[in-house]
């Protein structure tokens, strides 16, 4: 018995160099002379960039890395939000040499202290100002040292740490803080032979970035990623995507998230388009760049679109260059986009395989499609196993999905490899599913989200998704809340769609015509969205959840 599923082998798929620093020198020297980037600041004026002044950027950025003591795997944290240093730091790291640790721009207090001590990070790239924050004086906080000493920095609290460089305006900074500025464009750096030197001796194995998982339900896992990894899901996210060149991205998604990194980023510079930043997302400034900058693809979450469209600017833009824009988006209805692209929607992936593992490209069969996630893409193997005994099962058996291939992660921080995988090597991902007679993957959602009732299982996954085509739900989430005796109950919470007039007995209904009576929630409770926690990542946290519905139930 083939307990396997195979994706085609990796040498089929037409990749580039596979170093960050080797993939940014390839582009930019196909694209030397096109737009790169543009950014429009809070004040001052826009700031557009050519490939080759993103290259030169990156260059800069390494020989002043190089001279501040980083070496081979050296970790450098960046900590801001998507403007054009954050990407020239990031490939400016690589061609030193060194491992971009990408920090959350939501990570606070103690979170943050915590990521950059469990990363150890030598060397932080920050950004001074984010909204209402000031990030000077959080890190000061928790490294006082910071901002007094005399050269490099040696903190307890974080041994590891030497120096840090600030975006923005330097008031009222010293010690062993350095201006953007000063740091990149001061006198302060390595010969340029050396920078060379180094990038060429950088092999696709070394580690390149660490991306933190959301941390739903512990402290966020540091997940380190090889060149390798990150450069073939660049390379291969345009023709997931079916991107023509010359595509203009905009997103306001942090590019520390795996998803968000590959997916703006890759499938922007490997055709030599251009990126179209926006540093936090507020719907009426993302409408106002999409019209002014002629975007083709918007890049959002869910809950975006629907912030999109229910602000006042939305009847009012021209969004007529919007191309990439798919069925399931609001931005579809805008009665100035035509667009039939349709994006592929049924992929699966994670963090650890940095995004998708299995999919179907744009422009797949719908018939094909039918409810699943895709084929194993090219170099990865997938297996179904017995969460218990984890053992293989057989094509059409439910277990946990479990994968490896060139884009699954290193390791976890701190964490040798034989404590995170298999002796196959698999990754075990606490998802549930089951591969087909055609190879394609259906997934069930998390593990331990399934619902355990009466005796059957249920997925809390099929539920959301099709109460998501019920009027009047604008979110829906369901849990498994404890019960005497049928172990756990379905209950679905479910948010309104603002002057939406809906009842429990509706919801009930519009399920039951569709799913088996088991499957149909017990209760339905209606939540206000402030209750809802999120994941860094925008996901619903299930555990805070699920005591929410108790107590709602305990009380009813």
């Amino acid at each position: 018995m083939d307990t396997l599923v195979r994706g085609a082998p990796l040498a089929q798929e037409q990749l580039g160099a596979l170093t960050l620093g080797g993939y940014l020198r390839e582009v930019c020297e196909k694209y030397a002379g096109n737009e790169a980037m543009v950014f429009h600041p809070p004040s001052g004026p826009v700031v557009r960039l050519t490939y080759a002044q993103v290259w030169d950027e990156a260059f800069a950025i390494a020989r002043a890395l190089l001279a501040r003591g980083v070496s081979k795997e050296t970790r450098v944290g960046v900590l801001a939000t998507n403007r054009p240093e954050w990407v020239s730091a990031m490939f400016g790291i690589s061609l030193a040499g060194g491992t971009a640790v990408l920090l959350s721009s939501f990570a606070r207090g103690a979170e943050l202290e915590y990521l950059l001590r469990v990363a150890d990070v030598s060397l932080l790239i920050f950004e001074r100002s984010v909204l209402n924050r000031d990030f000077a004086a959080e890190i000061g906080e928790f490294c006082p040292e910071i901002a007094t000493a005399r050269g490099d920095v040696h903190a307890p609290r974080l041994p590891f740490l030497r120096r840090a460089v600030c975006i923005g305006e330097m008031d009222g900074l010293g010690g062993a803080i350095e201006s953007w500025q000063e740091f990149v464009h001061g006198e302060r750096k390595a010969p340029a032979a050396v920078v060379e030197a180094i990038a060429a001796e950088v092999a696709p194995s070394d580690r390149g970035l660490v991306f933190f998982s959301s941390g739903s339900t512990s402290k966020p896992k540091g997940v380190v990623h090889t060149h390798r990894a990150a450069t073939i899901q660049c390379w291969r996210w345009p023709r997931m995507y079916a991107l023509e060149p010359g595509v203009r991205t905009w997103s306001a998604n942090g590019f520390f998230w795996s998803g968000n990194f590959t997916q703006a980023i890759g499938a922007t510079f490997t055709v030599g388009g251009c990126l179209v930043l926006q540093r936090y997302f507020d719907p009426g400034e993302a409408l106002r760049l999409m019209q002014a900058e002629r975007v083709t693809l918007p890049v959002a979450w869910p809950h975006q679109w629907v912030k999109l469209t229910e602000d006042p600017a939305f009847h009012e833009v021209d969004l007529g260059s919007l191309r990439y824009v798919g069925e399931t988006s609001p931005l579809r209805n805008h009665p100035t986009v035509r667009s039939n692209w349709q994006e592929p929607m049924s992929s699966y992936g994670n963090t650890e395989t940095l995004t998708f593992s299995a999919n179907h490209p744009s422009g797949t069969d719908p018939a094909i499609v039918a409810g699943n996630y895709g084929y194993a893409l090219p170099g990865n193997t997938f297996k179904i196993v017995d969460p218990l005994s984890g053992e293989a099962l057989a094509r059409g058996e439910t277990g946990e999905i479990a994968v490896k291939g060139p884009t699954l992660m290193v390791s976890y921080l701190r964490m040798a490899p034989d404590e995170v995988f298999d002796e196959e090597g698999f990754f075990h991902t606490g998802d549930g599913g089951f591969f087909d007679a055609e190879g394609r993957l259906h997934w069930h959602g998390r593990l331990n989200d399934i619902i355990k009732t009466g005796g059957a299982n249920v997925s809390p996954t099929e539920i959301d998704a099709l109460l998501r085509e019920c009027p009047g739900v604008k979110i829906a989430t369901t849990v498994g809340v404890p019960h005497e005796t049928l172990g756990e109950i379905v209950v679905t919470c479910v948010v309104r769609e603002q002057g939406a007039v809906l009842d429990e007995p509706t919801v009930r209904a519009f399920v039951s015509q569709r799913l088996s009576s088991y499957k149909v929630p017990r209760r339905v409770l209606f939540v206000e969205e402030p209750e809802l926690e999120l994941t860094g990542s925008n996901k619903v946290k299930t555990a805070p959840l699920r005591e929410l519905a108790a107590r709602r139930l305990a009380q009813s």
